[in-house]
């Protein structure tokens, strides 16, 4: 008998009371590591938390990978599992992706239905795009040499259970600027004596905005936001430094590439034209998460051959995701799973009265089990 709806309910939520930050998930990767032994799998704890499970003469590997980190969020809800963590909450639904994965794992433990070997993968640090380069370099591969790699992420806003993905780009990359102009502070009342950073860096904002509008092909989807504005300046001081920092987001190596480039002309060319020097760095910290064509079709096809709402070919999605990492290692396919559409099912990723559905868990732990059992079929044995 498999974990019920209630079961995996309780489990979801105890996460939920106790959510961890990026790469100090200690007490997260206890608790799926004593499920994982307490289902009969083989566990390994290391950077992360993986689960093997082997059946059959098969061999064949695949892996499923969930995340495990929170994020430094002050929750706002009022049901009676909120995070006892003051100023952390898993507002993006790791908590359920990792109850999925888990219950899937009970699942197969108990009976198979493969020919293979499973590796359930449990990533630290997603938020930051850390956790799964920290595992490949770790030497995850070569312990565990899989085929293929999948992964689910619920979505907001979009009916419960309803699966969409796409070959080929499916999230966009992220990366951090930091732009600083040094100029010559002075007196506020005598702005002609010094070099005012505040208004040179304010003409930078204006013209990294023509990035997206005018350099870049319509529909390339990137975006580049300015997200903070940093002076030395007080009342009556104009400011002699100005440091501006922000995001960007690209579907292909090369617009990323070119962005970073513009970038760095503007910079100075704003310099030039006003006698200050700039500095700026560019750090891309999520690549873009690319589906393979093989992958994409298998889970295309277990999803609607388990009667899910299913659209195969989605737009890409503007945020970012560490799997990319992995799909960009093996061949894989990222998912997203529909998360509800109203309350805080509801509500967008990252907010403080965010909720992942416990209605999804069953659904996605079906999902999950189907899956390994497709891509890993008994008549693949070998016998």
């Amino acid at each position: 008998m498999t974990m019920t709806p209630n079961e995996l309910r309780a489990l979801r939520r105890a996460f939920h009371q106790d959510p961890e930050l990026g790469f100090d998930e200690v007490r997260t990767k206890e608790k799926v590591a004593d499920a994982l032994r307490s289902f009969g799998l083989e566990v390994h704890e290391g950077v992360g938390v993986v689960g093997v499970l082997r059946a059959g003469q098969g061999n064949r590997a695949i892996g499923l990978r969930a995340d495990m980190d929170a994020l430094p969020i002050a929750e706002a809800s009022r049901h009676d599992y909120v995070s006892r963590n003051p100023g952390v909450m898993h507002a993006c639904g790791h908590d359920g992706h990792m109850t999925m994965l888990l219950g899937a794992a009970e699942t197969l433990a108990r009976d198979p239905g493969f020919s293979g070997t499973v590796v359930f993968i449990f990533q630290p640090n997603e938020e930051h795009g850390l956790g799964a380069k920290a595992m490949l370099d770790d030497g995850f591969l070569a312990q565990f040499p899989i085929e293929e790699v999948y992964a689910i992420h619920n979505l907001p806003g979009a009916p419960l259970g309803q699966m969409s993905t796409r070959p080929g780009l499916i999230c966009s990359s992220e990366s951090l600027f930091e732009i600083t102009v040094q100029g010559q502070g002075g007196h506020a009342s005598m702005p002609q004596a010094g070099r005012d950073a505040i208004t040179i860096g304010a003409e930078l904002v204006q013209a990294l905005q023509t990035i997206v509008a005018r350099k870049l092909a319509p529909g390339a989807g990137a975006v580049v936001s300015v997200t903070e504005f940093l002076t030395d300046g007080q009342r009556n001081v104009l400011p002699g430094v100005a440091t501006l920092k922000g995001d960007v987001r690209a579907r292909s190596p090369e617009d990323r590439d070119a962005i970073e480039g513009f970038m760095r002309q503007m910079a100075e060319g704003v310099a030039l034209a006003h006698g200050v020097s700039t500095t700026v760095t560019f750090d891309t910290e999520f690549i873009e998460t690319i589906n393979a064509l093989g992958p994409t079709a298998a889970a295309v096809r277990v999803a609607q051959g388990t009667g899910l709402e299913t659209f195969p070919d989605r737009q890409p999605m503007s945020f970012s995701e560490d799997f990319a990492h992995f799909s960009a290692a093996v061949p894989g396919c990222f998912l997203l799973m529909g998360n509800g559409e109203s309350g805080p099912h509801g509500q967008p990723l990252h907010s403080n009265d965010y909720d992942f559905n416990d209605a999804l868990l069953p659904i996605g732990a079906a999902f999950w089990t189907a899956l390994a059992r497709d891509r890993l079929p008994l008549q693949d044995s070998g016998q």
